[in-house]
């Protein structure tokens, strides 16, 4: 009797199908007090816990200074270091009163040595002062949607200040951007190790990058690493394999580079991009009023990619916002109307509609010629 028991479980156990999506997707425990995982491209958050929590970011911060540097700054240009930067302390990259270094050079140690320093240097050469750069810092914050940041420092200081945060949503959006607009800030972040010379001295400066996941992780490309007490353990990093690169943001986590290795494995494992639209694909026509042709062919603008897990596939739609008709001329590329992708019936994107040839508008010459082959045609017939 006892055998048998034993063999019907045994069966049992065989013959349950194991659900290992379900198991992957299974929710990540994480010591980290806030984290993400966002997809560069689409911007579709793949791994979640307190995205919204207002927190302290640390040289985390740096992310921004090098946005600005590159969007307003001239990476030719020589900097003098004053006396404020080069006495600046924490994290530094050994900045003396009255020392010139190029610009490029100053973002190199901004982000591999996380040269506080070289943020003093960096925002006052920009913007004049600290302060004057600060409110750049969070101007921009608000453009890209960071709605929920308040930057004190361009480097993320924190000691007496208690204004200077946050969100693990908007860190990642602050770096999406970053990479959206700036292969060179793709270049730098990157960077595992860097020489750089040393106004003064026979010898150079060597810069060798803090984040270790540069090094540890399969296809790691950024991006920047922070500490204060009160702050704690912070990093924002990114990777990227095949074609893909996702951004992962954890903030006060003691074990970050785990905390990072594991919502990166899971959101590579269980979401794969998917091309949803393609430039220069047919949508439909429309006609065309007034129009030396009758009806316009309307084309995707441009590619839209989304990571979706297994079972999100039959949930993407595609919704459209389109004219009837259109008036001529169209010229082509002209942006006629919007197409709304949707997962699980929540817009994830918009994507432009455009004409996909020229069209022009009816003069007298073409309606006299219209005229006579229209009675050509009756005569023949």
């Amino acid at each position: 009797m006892k055998k048998i028991l034993l063999f019907m479980l045994i069966f049992t156990f065989l013959m349950t199908p194991i659900d290992i999506e379900a198991e992957n997707l299974k929710p990540l425990q994480i010591a980290a007090k806030a984290a993400i995982v966002m997809d560069q491209r689409s911007g579709r958050i793949l791994f979640e816990k307190n995205i919204s929590e207002k927190l302290p970011m640390a040289s985390t911060t740096k992310i921004m200074t090098l946005l600005l540097a590159l969007e307003y700054g001239n990476l030719n240009d020589t900097v003098t270091v004053s006396k404020k930067a080069a006495s600046v302390g924490g994290s530094s990259i050994w900045l003396s009163p009255g020392e010139k270094i190029s610009m490029i050079n100053l973002l190199y140690g901004l982000m591999l040595n996380s040269g506080n320093d070289a943020a003093t240097a960096i925002a006052e050469h920009i913007s004049g002062s600290v302060d004057k750069f600060v409110e750049l810092m969070n101007k921009k914050a608000k453009e890209i949607g960071a709605y929920n940041t308040n930057f004190v420092t361009p480097s993320g200081l924190d000691i007496g200040i208690d204004n200077h945060y946050t969100t693990a949503y908007d860190l990642a959006l602050i770096t999406r951007y970053a990479f959206n607009n700036y292969n060179k800030f793709a270049e730098i972040v990157s960077t595992k190790e860097k020489t750089i010379p040393w106004d003064g001295k026979e010898y150079d400066r060597y810069l060798r990058n803090k984040n270790k996941m540069l090094w540890q992780y399969e296809g790691a490309d950024g991006v920047k690493t922070g500490f204060t007490n009160k702050a704690g353990r912070c990093l924002v990093a990114s990777a990227s394999r095949n074609g893909q690169r996702l951004i992962s943001v954890v903030l006060n986590s003691g074990p970050m580079w785990e905390d990072t290795q594991k919502i990166l494995d899971y959101s590579f494992a269980n979401y794969t991009p998917i091309k949803i639209i393609s430039k220069g694909q047919m949508v439909k026509t429309i006609s065309v009023v007034n129009g030396k042709e009758k009806y316009l062919p309307l084309i995707y603008n441009s590619d839209f990619i989304l990571p979706i897990s297994k079972d999100e596939e039959i949930n993407v739609k595609i919704d459209y916002s389109l004219p009837k008709s259109v008036k001529a001329p169209i010229g082509i590329g002209e942006k006629i109307g919007i197409a709304i992708v949707k997962l699980n019936d929540k817009q994830i994107t918009t994507i432009d509609v455009v004409a996909g040839k020229n069209v022009d508008e009816r003069d007298y010459e073409f309606n006299f010629k219209t005229i006579i082959k229209n009675w050509i045609d009756i005569l023949q017939y």
